[in-house]
């Protein structure tokens, strides 16, 4: 089973491409199912039909919803919500406190992707396609989980929540009591959503079963946005198995005159440009396919077939996996020293196309390293190797999408002594 999902930034059209994928697959026997978390919901605009939460089958093996994150978040959160701020006024917090350190910012984010999930593990399709928001949205979108399980465990450890007669003793509940059972209720709540998260970063990090289309158009503001997100979903080790650049314009007949044809010219020239630019940044990484600008919007699944047949030759598999050989997005290497000696040095190297063009930020907190690259930051647990040691040094090595991180350490003297 796969999972693709579409992004780019508002109007490009990554609604239809998601759209014509889906259905592509499913003329080509492959049952599919295209779901939307887009909270504007055009999903069904492109494909015709009127959707709702739970997937309706349009044709032979194309299924589609649209996440409806309200009845998520009255149902399943509302319940964890409660339980905490029981748990919250047992331990003395006033009310009106109470539901507002309750309020999850972004729960509405998690449980659509929670539902996502959902809707993949049921193992009914062989092939879910998702039509995400914008690219702030999803990236905030895809970073959820792991953001959200550090703070979980930061707040309640993993072994704390194991010990649970304790926690119920410290809110004044003796084994047994009213208070004790809430105590209970609500770690049983919050072990839910730690396995829960751990999920969803499993089922995002899995690079050969889930990946990331990116949707553009050959304008320079665009495309810019485009690498910026290259690079904050490399810095989240997600994979993106392609770019594709939709609304391409043709080059006009050389028998065509006048200022139109001069127009026409020079956008496709400006667009050409820019396309070649895109191809030498993803060069021997990420393909990079076009979509020629239609005459008129493809809508209906007829008009997106033809739309996928034009996106995907024949013997073109919309959604192959990927090689066996992808490097690892993350590497740590020895350069100096054997075993265990103090004198060993270590780099760390992190995959990070584009970090040359944003401001990069480094920092060491305990046993992580905070990267942040613009607006997109990410806590990088450190191998047990390296927590012993402090940073001495930090580059960047290469350019455009083949850029590394590479982050030096050496043994730290005061670690080493006690």
């Amino acid at each position: 089973m796969r999972v693709v999902l579409f992004t780019g930034k508002g109007g490009v059209g990554k609604t239809t491409l998601a759209a014509a994928t889906a259905a592509h697959l499913a003329r080509a026997g492959r049952k599919s199912l295209v779901v939307s978390t887009d909270p504007a919901h055009s999903l069904g605009d492109a494909l015709g039909a009127d959707l709702d939460g739970e997937p309706d089958e349009l044709e032979g093996g194309l299924f589609a919803a649209h996440v409806d994150t309200r009845a998520l978040v009255d149902g399943a959160w509302t319940d964890l919500q409660g339980h905490l701020r029981t748990m919250l006024a047992g331990a003395g917090v006033d009310e009106l406190m109470a539901d507002e350190l309750t309020v999850l910012p972004g729960v509405e984010d998690l449980l659509a992707l929670a539902e996502i999930r959902r809707l993949a593990e049921t193992g009914l399709w062989d092939v879910v396609v998702v039509d995400c928001g914008p690219t702030a949205e999803t990236l905030r979108l895809l970073g959820l989980p792991e953001a959200l399980a550090g703070y979980l465990e930061r707040l309640f450890p993993a072994h704390r929540r194991a010990v649970r007669g304790m926690l119920a003793g410290l809110a004044g509940g003796r084994p047994g009591s009213p208070a004790a059972a809430g105590w209970d209720r609500t770690i049983d709540a919050l072990d839910q959503l730690a396995a829960q998260l751990t999920g969803l970063r499993a089922l995002l990090a899995d690079r050969d079963r889930t990946s990331i289309r990116l949707v553009t158009t050959p304008e320079r503001v665009v495309a810019a946005e485009t690498r910026r997100t290259l690079t904050a979903l490399a810095l989240h080790d997600l994979r993106v198995d392609g770019l594709v650049a939709n609304r391409v314009m043709p080059a006009p007949p050389p028998s065509l005159r006048g200022p139109t044809a001069r127009w026409l010219r020079e956008r496709h020239a400006e667009q050409q440009a820019v396309l070649a630019e895109v191809r030498a940044e993803c060069a021997g990484t990420v393909p990079v396919e076009t979509v020629a600008y239609a005459a008129t919007e493809p809508t209906g699944v007829p008009a997106l077939l033809e739309l996928a047949a034009a996106l995907y030759p024949p013997g073109v598999d919309p959604v192959a996996r990927p090689g066996r050989d992808a490097p690892p997005a993350l590497t740590v290497r020895r350069i100096a020293g054997e075993g265990t000696s103090r004198d060993s040095e270590f780099e760390l190297v992190l995959r990070l196309p584009g970090a040359a063009d944003g401001p990069l930020d480094l920092s060491r907190v305990g046993d992580e390293l905070v990267v942040s690259v613009g607006v997109t930051r990410r806590l990088v647990s450190l191998p047990s190797v390296l927590r012993r040691c402090a940073v001495t040094a930090a580059r960047l090595e290469g350019e455009g999408h083949a850029t590394d991180l590479v982050v030096v350490f050496a043994p730290d003297p005061a670690v080493w002594m006690r």
